[in-house]
């Protein structure tokens, strides 16, 4: 185990709405949906020296965000890092005016107001989740990558006080082994060879400089999804995953999700889920925001549908 000391704490400004504690409630990924919180705990690895981080975030007020950084990684690279992850990178006014001027839009986000796109620690993160979890069901999946993070990767014991925004802090995290950890795991109980395998290939991709977050998200999403499905065993709906809830773009469509078509369709016309081409053209008027749509409609929407055919 590493025990983590206290590094820095930084305060950012917030540019548009941010709600903290709805988002350490959103569960997507390897992270399970939660209680809202007063402190978001993120532990990762940092790119692009892959050094296990720990970050708390916490919002002592609506403008502002409080990162407690833990563990000897740069602080800055880790706050920016951070601020990506919970997409608080992005200046938000615009999608503000949207949600006030679109009656559907401003429905739905009326149901979780504040809500930004929570997103993966980075694209490797993202793809080694992608292989753990595939054909699992989702819990298997995180006890997958935890006993993977505990025999291989980094074990972090933060302890924190309760800082500006009040509400304490502490706990034992995780990191996934970085690339250089994952070449040497030979074997792991209920993971296959064929994983395994798929794992170090993604390994030795972030290690020769393909899978940096920060590039991938300044090229083509269309680009980028292809240069991600050159991995073993990532398919055009993990490459497209990666893409749209990794790299922290606002305006990709996830054409490929089957629960955006179906709650978008329920939403949008009163039927059943819409196709890729009628989901491209039913959001198009919401560009450049588009990706921050599709992700209130998936988290706010089934309850809008419930609430609507109850009636």
């Amino acid at each position: 185990m590493t025990t983590a000391t206290r590094s820095s704490v930084r305060l950012v400004a917030l540019r548009g709405a941010f709600d903290l504690r709805l988002t350490s409630a959103f569960g997507f990924g390897q992270r399970e949906a939660g209680h809202d919180q007063d402190v978001l705990e993120l532990a990762f690895l940092l790119e692009p020296t892959w050094e296990p981080v720990a970050v708390l975030v916490r919002q002592p007020a609506p403008d502002a965000l409080e990162l407690e950084v833990t563990g000897p990684a740069d602080v800055d690279a880790a706050v920016a890092q951070a601020l990506r992850v919970i997409s608080a990178d992005v200046d938000a006014t615009g999608w503000d005016a949207l949600c006030a001027a679109d009656p559907v839009l401003g429905r739905i986000r009326s149901a979780k107001p504040g809500l930004r796109p929570p997103l993966f620690h980075s694209a490797y993160e993202a793809l080694a989740w992608c292989v753990l979890s595939a054909r699992r069901p989702h819990a298997q999946g995180v006890a997958l990558r935890e006993r993977l993070n505990r025999a291989h990767g980094t074990v972090l014991d933060v302890a924190a006080g309760p800082g500006a925004g009040g509400g304490g802090g502490g706990a034992e995290l995780t990191v996934l082994p970085s690339p250089e950890q994952l070449l040497a795991v030979t074997e792991l109980p209920g993971l296959p060879e064929v994983k395994l395998r798929r794992l170090h290939g993604i390994a030795r991709a972030a290690l020769d400089g393909q899978l940096a977050t920060d590039e991938l998200r300044a090229v083509d999403p269309v680009d980028a999804i292809l240069r991600l499905r050159e991995l073993e065993g990532i398919g055009p709906c993990y490459a497209e995953l990666v893409t749209v809830r990794a790299l922290g773009h606002t305006d990709v469509v996830p054409l490929l999700e089957p629960a955006v078509a179906a709650v978008a369709g329920a939403l949008l016309t009163g039927n059943g889920p819409l196709t890729a081409a009628e989901l491209a053209t039913r959001t198009a008027a919401w560009s450049p925001w588009r990706t921050w749509a599709c992700v209130a409609m998936r988290s706010a929407g089934p309850a809008l549908v419930g609430a609507t055919t109850s009636r």
